[in-house]
């Protein structure tokens, strides 16, 4: 597979659905895969793109079973039935890698306050557009300095952990 990686600066201010919405210059009209950049995985970005491309919706997640304080899905054969940001429960969470079709600048608006995880996420849920691809293997947060210095301790023990 033949990647091609873009870094955009969007802004500080710029929330999630914001800054997707500023990519829209760099991707087009192109199908385009995205992370927050604030996860590691071992997720088989192959396989994450064949599912996508199978299931045929707008977007594809991938999700990731953990006790969690991050958004939770519920998934039914690989389509998303519901997403609830930030719950404190076991379930799916949004493990962070999507691919996106171009028609997901139509559910974001051109706001840099547009928040990703909320409307534009569930509007997708509510039309059947939202696919879960599910990770199994490796994955873990790496949002605060205490996530990773805990990945490299749990590393410098145990080696590689994917």
């Amino acid at each position: 597979m033949n990647l091609k990686i873009t870094f955009l600066d969007t802004g500080e201010e710029t929330n999630t659905g914001g800054r997707i919405k500023q990519s829209q210059v760099i991707t087009g009209n192109q199908p385009f895969m995205l992370t927050y950049g604030d996860g590691i995985s071992d997720v088989d970005i192959d396989e994450l793109l064949k599912f996508h491309k199978a299931k045929g919706k707008i977007a594809t997640v991938t999700g990731v079973k953990k006790r969690s304080q991050y958004g939770t899905l519920e998934v039914v054969d690989g389509l998303a039935t519901s997403f609830e940001e930030k719950q404190r429960h076991q379930g799916i969470i949004n493990g962070g890698f999507f691919v996106l079709e171009p028609e997901i600048f139509d559910y974001l608006p051109d706001d840099k306050s547009c928040v990703f995880e909320r409307n534009p996420l569930n509007q997708l849920v509510r039309n059947n557009e939202l696919a879960v691809y599910m990770h199994n293997g490796f994955w873990t947060a790496a949002d605060t300095y205490d996530d990773i210095m805990n990945l490299n301790n749990a590393c410098d023990i145990w080696g590689n952990l994917w």
